[in-house]
């Protein structure tokens, strides 16, 4: 952990929040829902029956209406998105012309005898449609569920036979690193047999060839008779919004079942706190929106508050390294929000390209997906920020729906650490305790638990309430355990170190990948390192590190690899030392830029590496594979 400091003062100062969420924080709530548009209010602000809650029970309200109906007499010819396609195509879309495509594209759903409760798969890349799908089935009450389209047709239909999905929803293409990804096709394959699809939607996005079959239907054709009138449904609070899968461990995803109420209320405020949204803001984040952060914090929480934002489709560093921070400079952009993933592989290649762009209008920067190296973090700050951005670096999860941990802007001016996430938000209370539930003192690691319910927890997982019991709530009674550990330190800043579940064991110790990886980054020459482990007759595993190094950097490998162990054994201590590294050009990572280490245990245990569907470079493994064998060579040959 760091000792340094940053305060940077937006002026903001409500302590009473902070307050009134510690004395009530039921009642804090109850107050905050009041910010929405309720067509009925709520009878009981909390039915508790751990772990199931329902926030808000009684309300009725529809979250299309909050994120459109609202705005259309102060904001109608206000721009809601910015989009900017891979191929530098562009479109400006006003409020008002959301609001007319939702409601068509909502009479489009009920032509095809779409009702309330129904679920609808969306499978679309990132445009505009994907945003007008899920505010039109919102709008009428169906379910929608998002699956990334990077995701393979065996992923896909996975999702699809789980929720029973009537209709899905594709393109007939998408973009990505100037290549076409052939949507249509994937889908064709993917519902082929599945009994519950009764239409196919297909948005002409590349213009390219592609088989209608009899389910299918062109989005322009199903869009050009429609009525653009529809009024939107009053929905219970407790009414689902949407499913989003999400991986566990082992076996098939898991589907996890958000509300309606309860959750924009949690979206409403969070944004607000957290990114201090102002009515001239452009917003810019980086997520796609198979995830819950474009869920969360592109679609729902920007549109519940009117906000500008920017939409991009493709690549982060496509058709070069340069792409964001041009988006940045053309748009204006006033706050941006993306991974430490991403912001490492732009560390990567030194400074020059975020300094030849005028980044001068960012006021807000953010972090979201994983923990933040303190390296990466100071990189941001200086680099990105020019030392006057204050950073929030979010924690949260799919299945908690909104941020739980973060500095806010919007609320308070306090000190940022680099690489803490801060505390948690107002109305939620963490803690982080040991094997018995029992809290540990400062600057202790354990496991994270949330000690009570928030208005953006999932209600259960989709058609598995025992599961949604043993998996969250089972370790720790009554407490919700998202299997993250951490340390709070004396300040009560909350330090994650990444999932319990990614856990090396060597002679007897528990070593996080998060912890060691952060460690490997912290040195100058390394920008991304991933850890994995092999069988170990003696210490039952052994440590081995990928390593990508920093543009332009010659040394040795024997030199590097001496640096690298001495910086391990400093910061962790001499158990963690990996026993072999492997310096490499690229890691293998998805599309959404999380590091698949399982391809590299794959590789490293001589295993078969299984799907690669959603890998953002294929050469990525064959690269690591080739460096893994040459290195395994050498060894081989020196021990004879």
């Amino acid at each position: 952990m760091t000792s340094e400091k940053f305060e940077i003062n937006l002026g903001k100062s409500y302590p009473d929040i902070r307050k009134l969420s510690q004395d009530d924080f039921i009642r804090f709530w109850e107050n905050q829902a009041k910010s929405l548009k309720w067509f009925k209010p709520w009878d009981t602000t909390l039915n508790w029956n751990p772990p199931f809650a329902k926030w808000f029970e009684g309300g009725l309200l529809n979250a299309s209406y909050n994120a459109l109906d609202i705005h259309q007499t102060e904001k109608s010819d206000k721009i809601a998105i910015f989009w900017e396609g891979e191929d530098a195509s562009q479109r400006s879309i006003s409020y008002a012309e959301l609001f007319i495509q939702v409601k068509k594209f909502a009479n489009v759903l009920k032509s095809l005898g779409i009702k309330k409760g129904d679920r609808v798969t969306i499978y679309l890349p990132m445009v505009p449609e994907l945003v007008i799908s899920m505010l039109g089935c919102a709008r009428i009450g169906a379910i929608h569920t998002v699956v990334f389209s990077g995701f393979s047709s065996t992923s896909l239909r996975d999702r699809v036979e789980d929720s029973e999905s009537k209709i899905v929803i594709t393109a007939d293409g998408g973009f990505r690193k100037g290549k076409i990804i052939k949507l249509k096709d994937i889908v064709d394959e993917a519902v082929s047999e599945v009994k519950s699809i009764e239409h196919v939607i297909v948005f002409e996005r590349v213009k390219g060839k592609i088989t209608l079959n009899e389910k299918d239907h062109l989005w322009s054709e199903l869009m050009k008779h429609a009525s653009d009138q529809c009024e939107a449904e009053e929905l219970e609070s407790t009414h689902p919004l949407y499913i989003l899968y999400t991986s566990g461990t082992t076996g098939k995803p898991k589907g996890v079942l958000h509300g309606t109420g309860g959750y924009l209320t949690h979206l409403h405020s969070t944004y607000k706190w957290a990114f201090d949204i102002q009515d001239s803001d452009i917003y810019f984040c980086t997520a796609d929106i198979g995830w819950v952060t474009g869920h969360s914090y592109v679609v729902y929480g920007p549109l519940l508050h009117g906000a500008t934002q920017i939409m991009y489709e493709g690549a982060p560093d496509y058709p070069d390294i340069s792409r964001m921070w041009n988006i940045i400079q053309k748009y204006k952009a006033t706050i941006f929000y993306t991974t430490p993933t991403a912001l490492r592989m732009f560390m990567k290649f030194g400074d020059e390209k975020p300094n030849s762009f005028d980044l001068s209008t960012l006021r807000l920067l953010g972090t979201v997906g994983e923990p933040i190296n303190p390296e990466v973090w100071k990189w941001y700050f200086n680099v990105i920020g020019k030392k006057r951005c204050p950073i929030i670096d979010t924690w949260w999860q799919t299945e908690t729906g909104g941020m739980m941990i973060s500095s806010l802007p919007g609320i308070e001016s306090n000190f940022l650490k680099p690489g803490s996430a801060t505390q948690p938000v107002p109305g939620v209370s963490i803690s982080v305790v040991d094997e018995d539930g029992k809290e540990v003192p400062a600057n202790t690691k354990g496991s994270l638990i949330i000690e009570n319910p928030w208005p953006g927890m999932l209600m259960t997982l989709w058609n598995d309430d025992e599961k949604y019991k043993d998996v969250y709530w089972s370790k720790f009674e009554n407490k919700y355990y998202p299997g993250d550990y951490a340390i709070c330190d004396s300040d009560g800043y909350f330090w994650l170190l990444g999932r319990s579940d990614d856990v090396l064991k060597v002679a007897g110790h528990r070593i996080g990948t998060a912890e060691l990886e952060s460690s490997l980054v912290s040195h100058d020459y390394v920008a991304e390192s991933a850890v994995c482990s092999i069988p170990d007759e003696i210490k039952g595993e052994s440590i081995i590190a990928f390593v990508v190094l920093n543009d332009g950097i010659e040394i040795t490998q024997e030199k590097i690899v001496n640096e690298l162990r001495n910086t391990v054994r400093n910061s962790v201590g001499a158990i963690a030392i990996p026993q072999e590294f492997y310096i490499v050009s690229k890691l293998p990572k998805t599309r959404s830029g999380k590091i698949m280490r399982r391809l590299l245990k794959a590789i490293a245990n001589k295993e078969k590496v299984g799907d690669v569907s959603t890998l953002e470079d294929g050469a990525a493994v064959t690269e690591v594979q080739s460096a893994f064998d040459e290195i395994q060579k050498s060894i081989n040959i020196s021990d004879r």
